[in-house]
């Protein structure tokens, strides 16, 4: 078991921490030689003091295809704390054409096009690769997505920072999608599952012995709130594996462990935690 440090990358808007990531622009050092390979999602703490650009991501395909990236970027937010009327955008109001966007970007109108909704803490929104999204002043958001850092950026709300306009209508995909909702205690996609544990004495957490030596089956499980201990101890065929031995933390809110195949976790205090598992990728 591992207790990661964030990398902050300070913004105009604010700032992230990257908190799990073994991507190239931000990588754990001590993450990165333990799985030996890279880990296939990277984890985000966002502080948005003011809204970020609009945006979307292409999915594996089309990443592929433009940027000869293995990766598109699939992710989904949990919102940390709001302040009162703190919105973001999610996805666009009706059905428009490539044209009409253009057009609306061209003639700084694409505001009108974008469908933005009042979120408040608990909140969960899922953002598949080619939804159109901003998050907006007023928010802190822990985010679960692909381990990829491309980004198109459509619109800046008139801040003089580069826009990738055509790649970016390549990959919009409109869809009708569900507005934000209370976390439900578990979600599930085709790139990770997540699962909210609230505790208040101790918990017993165990990632199952792998078949292959795969950064993939390595779990992460993040603080959301809360304090406590954690330790782990390693099972006979893991003893000789990076993280396999035993180790004993003490957390707090927004930290982060990453735990081996094969590890037990015994925790204690009074906390919540949210347990994201990584699937197998191509």
């Amino acid at each position: 078991m591992l207790k990661l440090n964030p990398i902050l990358s300070e913004k105009i808007w604010g700032y992230e921490q990257w908190i799990a990531s073994t991507h190239p622009d931000g990588r754990q050092k001590d993450f990165f030689e333990a799985l030996g390979k890279e880990y296939p999602l990277l984890v985000k703490v966002i502080q948005a003091n003011d809204t970020l650009s609009v945006q979307v991501h292409p999915d594996d395909e089309q990443a592929r295809l433009l940027e000869n990236d293995p990766r598109g970027k699939t992710e989904c937010w949990y919102v940390l704390h709001a302040e009162p009327g703190a919105k973001l955008v999610f996805g666009l109001n009706r059905e428009y054409s490539t044209l009409e966007l253009k057009k609306a970007i061209d003639e700084k109108s694409l505001e009108s096009c974008l469908n933005s909704v009042e979120v408040y803490a608990g909140d969960f929104i899922f953002i598949p690769s080619g939804t159109v999204h901003a998050i907006g002043g007023g928010l802190r958001l822990l985010e679960v997505q692909q381990s990829s850092n491309i980004t198109y950026r459509l619109y800046d709300w008139g801040r003089p920072r580069e826009l990738h306009v055509e790649k970016g209508l390549k990959v919009i995909k409109n869809r009708g999608l569900q507005n934000p909702v209370k976390f439900s205690g578990s979600f599930d996609c085709e790139y990770f599952t997540l699962e909210e544990v609230s505790v208040n004495g101790n918990y017993e957490y165990f990632v199952p012995q792998a078949k292959d030596n795969e950064p993939y089956n390595w779990q992460l499980l993040f603080a959301l709130d809360g304090s406590g201990k954690a330790e782990s101890s390693a099972s006979s065929e893991s003893e000789n594996e990076a993280g396999g031995t035993s180790v004993s933390y003490n957390f707090a809110k927004e930290d982060i462990f990453a735990v081996a195949p094969g590890e037990k976790v015994k925790i204690s205090g009074n906390y919540r935690l949210m347990k994201i598992i990584c699937k197998k990728q191509a």
